[in-house]
């Protein structure tokens, strides 16, 4: 247990806090600013995994009708299903955990940045020890051992505590996690699949906008400014048309294509020799039976006529 805290230190912690302290003296003591750099700094560097995301994403849209017909198919043998599904996805060159790549990496770096800014943002004085045990003494370029205490106030907030109006944040948390998550849901044309969608794009941003009530200001900026890129790269990456409509709020499933079915009424013709039509399966009874008549019926010579 030791081992995993001393690399949750070294490996999460401390280069997350120093590069937020150099950030924050290079925006003259401005802790917001360096929250927001920091953000791009991270999407920046998480920007491979949004790409595969992004592309994953409209492959496995592209590939909803065949797993429409699989799932017809083999309607009665889930496990049939689920085979020919990962088939069609080792195909496709699809991976649909490599979907969650960004979230996975997002999660440690929430964390992390959650247990920077308690130990930065601190509002007790004894605090400022420890503190300095976590700076790296090798960067004598920018003096951040003189930075401290910090200034958590940014637009007339307390980036150390939650939002005291309870109602600006944790709005701009849910708006800008609906969005993202709205343009990062494709339309299905299973009822099931889209109400379990819905679902999820209500239930997720309003789950995130009450945990900002209760964490500090500054984690839900880093939120709100990393949801604000990733739709900024929704809309230069995706081609113009194939992103989803941010209205209607509750979308219908896709209609699905109609297939064309024979009918009864009319058998199918076919054009004969001399352009007439026929049908394609006659009537082989019939036919026999007109040509055997037609054999025995031959011509009675002098028949009619009258003979002496």
């Amino acid at each position: 247990m030791e081992a995993v805290v001393f690399l949750w230190n070294e490996l999460i912690i401390r280069p997350m806090l120093n590069t937020l302290m150099v950030l924050y003296v290079i925006c003259f003591q401005q802790m917001g600013i360096a929250i927001i750099l920091f953000t791009l700094l991270v999407r920046t560097a998480t920007m491979p995994l949004t790409l595969k995301q992004i592309r994953q994403m409209r492959v496995m849209s592209v590939l909803q009708p065949k797993m429409k017909e699989i799932q017809e198919r083999y309607r009665n043998d889930r496990s049939r299903v689920s085979q020919e599904t990962m088939r069609m996805y080792k195909e496709a060159g699809v991976n649909p955990i490599g979907c969650l790549g960004p979230l996975i990496v997002q999660m440690p770096i929430l964390i992390g940045l959650f247990r920077v800014l308690i130990q930065t943002l601190f509002s007790e004085p004894d605090n400022l020890v420890g503190l300095s045990q976590k700076l790296y003494t090798w960067i004598p370029i920018f003096p951040i051992h003189s930075a401290a205490p910090l200034t958590a106030s940014f637009l007339g907030l307390d980036l150390s505590a939650p939002d005291p109006t309870r109602v600006i944040i944790p709005a701009l948390v849910f708006v800008s996690t609906w969005v993202q998550q709205k343009l990062t849901i494709m339309p299905s044309s299973d009822p099931k699949q889209q109400t379990n969608q819905t679902m999820m794009l209500w239930m997720m941003p309003v789950m995130i906008a009450v945990f900002s009530l209760q964490f500090p200001a500054g984690l839900s900026l880093y939120w709100i400014v990393s949801n604000v890129i990733g739709v900024a790269v929704q809309y230069v990456v995706t081609p113009k048309g194939q992103l989803p409509p941010l209205l209607p709020l509750f979308p219908k499933p896709a209609a699905a294509p109609p297939q064309a079915q024979p009918t009864n009424d009319a058998a199918p013709q076919e054009m004969g020799e001399n352009g007439s039509t026929r049908n394609e399966r006659p009537n082989r009874r019939r036919s026999n039976r007109v040509g055997a008549e037609r054999a025995r019926r031959r011509p009675r010579r002098g028949r009619g006529r009258n003979t002496k």
